[in-house]
């Protein structure tokens, strides 16, 4: 299974990262496929907003909610991240050289978001590469049955674990 996460101890840190890789991996001509995730700073010291950029050249959607300042609630906004999941499966459908997953969160630990997705780019021969926190681990290790492979948080790395895979892995439209 060509299935693998990463995590950085940062907040932050994994988006980062993979926004860099899909970047990198772009620039060596791979078709890149999935969500990478763009924080931005607010002006009045709430909460970041959270945006995802459809790859390889699609929309940056809004998948925060603003529920203000002294909210502590969840502010994922269900909505605009199924918008970005159904964006990233029709894409998928066209083929891709490597399905980038911001992350394995809630929605994926309970069943729904991203999981669909990364099960068929798994079926397609499509290696998948997804950041995953602390807490939502268990729930991956579950999902993927303990069988993908965890990589430090560092770009070079893991294009070098999506340059080592079989050229025989990769689906063609």
């Amino acid at each position: 299974m060509n299935l693998a996460y990463t995590m950085a101890p940062g907040r932050g840190d994994t988006d980062l990262i993979l926004f860099k890789l899909a970047n990198a991996l772009a620039a060596r001509g791979l078709r890149c496929c999935g969500t990478v995730q763009i924080n931005s700073e607010r002006g009045d010291t709430g909460p970041c907003d959270m945006d995802v950029r459809v790859l390889p050249d699609g929309p940056i959607l809004r998948i925060s909610q603003d529920l203000g300042r002294d909210s502590h609630g969840c502010r994922l906004d269900p909505a605009a991240l199924e918008t970005a999941v159904g964006l990233v499966s029709a894409s998928l459908e066209k083929g891709a050289d490597v399905l980038i997953v911001n992350k394995f969160g809630k929605h994926e630990a309970e069943g729904r978001g991203f999981r669909t997705v990364i099960a068929d780019a798994l079926s397609y021969g499509i290696p998948v590469i997804v950041g995953v926190n602390a807490l939502n681990l268990p729930a991956f290790h579950e999902f993927s049955q303990s069988l993908a492979v965890g990589l430090p948080c560092e770009t070079n790395t893991l294009a070098d674990w999506v340059a080592g895979l079989e050229s025989g892995c990769v689906h063609a439209a």
